[in-house]
């Protein structure tokens, strides 16, 4: 596999590309979204963005977007490093900083993960990968004013790229859950989407891409069309088999939580994503020949909902 973090962009139009870092102090339950990015349209120049974001419960969201021209990014593969304008993203840290918010994050390189199988990549209008899927992050960020120290995080950092988001989609992960009784649950995680995407003018799916670790022990699954899949700005269930494994997750955002941002394809068209990194989430394993466990996580879930259509009634933080 290639390096995962390696830039796929080759200089020419109708690409887009996306690194993120999300996790979720277990502290004061703040979530963060850090995003660099990249655009090259069909029509006009390319470009380069920051992003931050933080939900936190006690006082909303704060969300922040600055473009750059695209000559501000540059990219080395091997060790990756990664630079928008003074901001860095390396295989163990991300930092940076404009307006009022900055970040200084670091982590211990974890394990990747490719949710999409191998054979369906060629055909994927956009392919991700969980370059560090899992792992326990340090530092801090600092935004409207206020300094947060992370203590205890947990967080993961993907790498995205491809020529069209989907019709409409929903992405989760929690990488910090506890039993019903509050035990935390060691070395335990899920990362995942559901899309419905346009082909040949026609809406498929959903699809399912699901990947992570329980109890020590790695999974993956997908299904191009999934009779479980329900996702909204309510939340999004679902349930999957993975090796031996069912699982049904439910995940809950607070609309107070969710930041509305501008997706742009490289086509022109607008997609409208609505996403907390402070959402809840419920997980149900159930394995033959052992009892079922329901593990949660409050408040420290990462949920995203995109559609074509603005929701009239929710702010968009980022346009």
């Amino acid at each position: 596999m290639p390096q995962p973090n390696a830039l796929r962009w080759n200089g020419r139009p109708g690409h887009y590309e996306v690194y993120y870092v999300t996790l979720t102090d277990p502290a004061s339950r703040i979530g963060i979204w850090v995003r660099y990015t990249l655009e090259a349209p069909l029509s006009g120049d390319p470009s380069c963005a920051l992003w931050f974001a933080a939900m936190d419960p006690a006082t909303g969201v704060v969300a922040r977007k600055l473009t750059l021209p695209i000559a501000e990014l540059t990219a080395d593969a091997e060790p990756f490093k990664l630079r928008i304008g003074s901001a860095e993203l390396a295989g163990g840290s991300a930092s940076g900083g404009f307006q009022d918010v900055s970040w200084d994050l670091d982590w211990e390189p974890g394990r990747t993960y490719e949710p999409v199988p191998a054979m369906l990549r060629p055909f994927a209008s956009t392919v991700l990968v969980l370059a560090n899927g899992d792992t326990a992050v340090t530092g801090r960020c600092e935004f409207a004013g206020r300094t947060l120290e992370l203590t205890g995080a947990r967080g993961g950092q993907t790498h995205l790229w491809g020529a069209k988001h989907a019709q409409s989609w929903s992405w989760a992960r929690c990488s910090d859950f506890r039993t019903e009784s509050g035990e935390p649950v060691e070395d335990t995680f899920i990362d995942g989407v559901s899309a419905y995407v346009r082909r040949f003018g026609r809406e498929l799916g959903p699809a399912i891409l699901l990947a992570g670790r329980i109890g020590g022990e790695d999974f993956r699954a997908s299904s191009l069309r999934s009779r479980t899949s329900t996702f909204g700005l309510e939340g999004w269930r679902f349930a999957a088999a993975a090796g031996d494994r069912n699982l049904v997750v439910e995940v809950r955002p607070e609309r107070r939580l969710l930041a509305g941002v501008t997706y742009h394809d490289p086509d022109g068209e607008p997609a409208y994503c609505y996403n907390s990194e402070a959402a809840s989430i419920r997980l149900e394993v159930h394995e033959r020949g052992r009892p079922s466990r329901t593990l949660v996580g409050e408040g420290s879930a990462h949920f995203e909902y995109g559609q074509r259509q603005p929701v009239p009634e929710l702010e968009l933080h980022v346009t």
